[in-house]
């Protein structure tokens, strides 16, 4: 039977090199209350110290909660830290620019099934995710900064075909939140925006003989629960933390709670809020017109979460089913700060299962971030700027295994633009561009992208399309000049169409309503 415990007595059971694995994404699944309890543990006592952080998805809110919490006790509570996306942690961040702890960046889809492999005891995950990629040893073996001389990668060959392998690790402490525990330790999920990988990491950490503490909202009466509500079994669970504050236990980064994100009301469609009127609904509207009738369709965390709302406001939202990377289907996809969530879904799996959908080829096209964009098509989203480590999140399974690949972003950074009356106006250039002469680190590679890929990068400027593992430009906005607005602010210059469009100006009107038009079976 579980022990229900505090934070603060839950950080004095985590030890000095411990290994933590933790689950969520944004605030979804971070139990913030212990988060602070290990922070000022190591305030005070010194204590816990060279710690291993293990993490999927970005955790904490862009502010000042979350993971972040690890990295504002200053150098030494933290030496190793891995995740898939890691933008939030701000003061992590920090200390990795320092090279104060050792940091490196891994395939989302690869970290959450990574911890089943450790569960049932094998050596690793071997995939042909991340060949090509900044995560294949040929390339920096998902190294963040010079600090990270561990090698968590290996490239081998099996069956005479390349692959990587991803080692298993030991996880002494899993921490999980859930919203309820009953008095045996049973968690249930019933108002977490999505279902986590709480249960494989429980798995993993009792396998390797560690433990697993819970934070929760609410305590229940043990035998109480649907027992098909519990999505970690309290015998699994060694130790439980009731939340004090709700601050500590928020849905979302953007909401204490939303009942329509977890299936407790459905909320009416007209409620749901359209995009203003300016470039990046004019993305929006182009990355839909490449929609065909039954598309399952992933959405990126960015411009892309908000394509949704286009369908709903074209009346088309039952067309196709768009989804998230941590295994919600259907509803509108909600973007930041809610990312990861949707109003009305149809149905939620776990982010493990969610991976296997999406590595098998269960989607038909995704529409993801366009960070910087080179020659040869590779796009850079997981490092940007001398002081941003980001991470792919779930990038690099995505754009592997998915027929149709949309980046979609603004042409220029920071470019004050007009859109109306069926054409696209320059009002002030932007401060630096996307398409240069070499990305910093290969997110997506042109040059490993399985050939039969259709592979877009849509900007309010321009369409591009890698063609022969070259990028080729496709269309071009009404009322843009392609050598001056377009070509002039490239660090290549791409190829060109020998059938070369406009964008269709339908979109560049307040009013569209034609995306029948292009929505074909």
């Amino acid at each position: 039977m579980a022990k229900f415990i505090t934070a603060a007595e839950a950080a004095a059971l985590i030890k000095d090199g411990d290994t933590l694995g933790i689950g969520g994404q944004g605030l979804a699944g971070w139990a913030e209350e212990i988060g602070l309890a290990i922070r000022d543990r190591f305030k005070e006592t010194g204590h816990p110290r060279d710690l291993t952080l293990r993490q999927g998805c970005a955790l904490g809110d862009w502010k000042d909660r979350g993971i972040t919490h690890l990295g504002e006790a200053g150098e030494g509570l933290v030496t190793r830290w891995s995740g898939a996306h890691i933008g939030s942690a701000f003061a992590l961040n920090a200390l990795a620019l320092e090279n104060k702890l050792q940091c490196h960046c891994l395939p989302q889809g690869v970290i959450v099934n990574l911890w089943r492999e450790i569960a049932a005891g094998r050596p690793g995950l071997i995939t042909k995710v991340g060949l090509g990629t900044f995560v294949d040893p040929r390339f920096g073996g998902g190294r963040m900064n010079e600090a990270a001389t561990d090698e968590l990668v290996e490239l081998i060959e099996f069956g005479g075909e390349e692959y990587l392998f991803y080692k298993s690790f030991n996880v002494d402490v899993a921490i999980l939140r859930g919203t309820t525990a009953d008095e045996n330790g049973n968690i249930t999920f019933e108002h977490e925006s999505f279902i986590n990988e709480g249960m494989a990491i429980a798995q993993a950490a009792k396998k390797c003989g560690g433990i697993v503490i819970a934070q929760v909202e609410y305590v229940a009466k043990s035998g109480t629960l649907n027992p098909k509500d519990v999505r970690v079994p309290g015998i699994l669970v060694d130790y439980v933390v009731q939340a004090t504050d709700p601050f500590y236990h928020w849905q979302t980064e953007g909401v204490y709670y939303e009942p329509a994100f977890s299936g407790q009301m459905k909320k009416p469609l007209s409620a749901i809020e359209n995009m203003p009127f300016d470039e990046k609904k004019v993305l929006c509207r182009r990355c839909a017109m490449e929609v065909k009738k039954g598309d399952i369709i992933n959405l990126g965390v960015g411009i892309p979460a908000d394509m949704t709302k286009i369908l709903n406001e074209e009346g088309y939202l039952d067309c196709a089913t768009t989804c998230t990377e941590v295994g919600v289907f259907g509803g509108v996809s909600s973007a930041l700060p809610n990312f990861g969530a949707a109003y009305n879904a149809e149905a939620a799996i776990d982010h493990g299962s969610m991976f296997d959908f999406i590595d098998g080829g269960g989607l038909n096209m995704t529409c993801l971030g366009l960070g910087e964009v080179d020659g040869e098509g590779n796009n850079n989203v997981s490092f940007l700027g001398a002081k941003r480590l980001t991470g792919p999140g779930g990038f690099i399974n995505i754009t592997r295994a998915t027929p149709k690949v949309i980046f979609c972003g603004t042409f220029m950074g920071k470019a004050k633009l007009k859109v109306g009356d069926g054409k696209l106006e320059i009002l002030e250039e932007g401060k630096f561009s996307k398409f240069v002469s070499k990305v910093k680190q290969i997110t997506f590679s042109g040059q490993f992208a399985d050939p039969n890929q259709t592979v877009l990068y849509i900007t309010e400027r321009a369409v591009f399309q890698l063609i022969d593992k070259k990028v080729t430009v496709i269309e071009v906005a009404p009322g843009i000049d392609l050598e001056k607005d377009v070509i002039a602010h490239m660090g290549f210059r791409p190829e060109i169409s020998p059938d070369l469009k406009l964008m269709d100006a339908s979109i560049f009107y307040e009013e569209w309503g034609k995306l029948g038009d292009f929505i074909s079976e």
